[in-house]
């Protein structure tokens, strides 16, 4: 009966050590990896969509009436500056600069023998001074015949590119009729729109000596090889859309870049004192995002933020935490709402330079 009390016995103790030994084995295993949002200054980027256009874009209109009788150029052909384009049949505009030189000739041979009589006393001169007023009369219909005659001929007032004819060869146009579009494309200008509060960091932090530089990805999702310039904003907001529109501009050496385009203006904006976090410690509930913060007891709760930018796998915290607090760094799907955990503080600095960000 003694032999068996003390199997028992040990038995028991057995139990025991090996329930100790569970419970402390469970208690490393829930042990979760805490930290704090870092505060400090940093880059962030931001995304806006962006209308390319040509910093010279132009419609080429007839400037008189006729038939289009010769076409010098093609569609999409670069032209240089003076180039003749098209030619507006001129027989009807040559005829009417005949016709004022005609009359100029006559009002010079008349303005003459009046000049003659004139000094001989022979008129007054008031008739003098008539003649010599039909004389620049005629003078001046010779050269508004000349304009009109210089007006069939259309050529490229600056070096550009050739749009797609709106006519064809014998067409008859008018006066003020579209025959094509001309692009300077040598530099472009990419139009985007800026939220007020965005408009509003940007005029705080930008010194007025420094244009800032600013990217372009294309619509194949590739960076344009040039960078660009922030050189204007426009003066009013839209009140539909609380916008105001910026102006970058983009050398255009090789002539990748077309009227029309559209791609994203990439821009990278500073912040101060920036609340920095990692992607991970958050969680999504409807569209919102979570953090779980450790109380002093330990104990987790729930709290939304409101992310200010997005940069690869760390978020820019713009409410909901402040410097000291305590997130929960892994683990979210083991835990709960007012569970009491075992933490371990891990410093924010440390946390970050294990994601390999570029945070400064």
């Amino acid at each position: 009966m003694k032999r068996v009390f003390m199997l028992m016995s040990l038995c028991a103790v057995l139990f025991q050590t090996g329930c100790e030994s569970k419970k402390e084995h469970k208690e490393e295993e829930t042990e979760f990896l805490v930290t704090s949002p870092l505060a400090k200054d940093t880059l962030i980027t931001k995304e806006y969509v962006s209308q390319i256009k040509s910093s010279s874009h132009i419609e080429i209109r007839a400037l008189e009436k006729g038939y289009l009788q010769k076409i010098f150029v093609d569609e999409g052909q670069f032209v240089k500056k003076g180039q003749l384009m098209f030619q507006i049949m001129p027989a009807m505009y040559q005829a009417e600069l005949q016709k004022a030189q005609a009359e100029a000739s006559f009002a010079e041979i008349e303005y003459q023998n009046t000049k003659k009589l004139a000094a001989s006393n022979v008129v007054a001169p008031g008739e003098l001074a008539m003649a010599k007023a039909k004389l620049n009369k005629a003078k001046a219909e010779v050269s508004l015949a000349q304009v009109h005659l210089g007006f069939t001929q259309i050529r490229a007032p600056f070096d550009g590119i050739m749009d797609h004819f709106q006519v064809r060869l014998g067409s008859l146009v008018d006066e003020g009729d579209l025959l094509t579009t001309l692009s300077d494309n040598s530099n472009m200008w990419v139009y985007f729109n800026v939220p007020e509060a965005e408009y509003l960091d940007y005029m705080t932090t930008q010194q007025s000596s420094n244009r800032p530089q600013v990217k372009l990805e294309m619509a194949n999702q590739q960076l344009f090889e040039y960078p660009g310039e922030v050189q204007t904003i426009e003066a009013d907001f839209n009140n539909e859309t609380g916008n105001i529109a910026f102006r970058a501009t983009f050398p255009n050496p090789k002539g990748l870049l077309r009227h029309g385009e559209t791609g994203n203006i990439i821009m990278e904006v500073p912040m101060k004192n920036a609340l920095l976090i990692p992607q991970k410690a958050t969680f999504e509930v409807l569209d919102k995002k979570y953090v779980y913060v450790v109380d002093k007891e330990n104990v987790l709760r729930s709290r939304e933020i409101m992310v200010a930018a997005e940069l690869p796998h760390i978020f820019v915290v713009q409410k909901g935490l402040n410097e000291g607090d305590k997130i929960l760094l892994e683990g979210l799907r083991l835990v709960r709402e007012n569970e009491k955990i075992h933490t371990k503080f891990v410093e924010p600095r440390t946390v970050l330079s294990q994601l390999n960000l570029y945070a400064e």
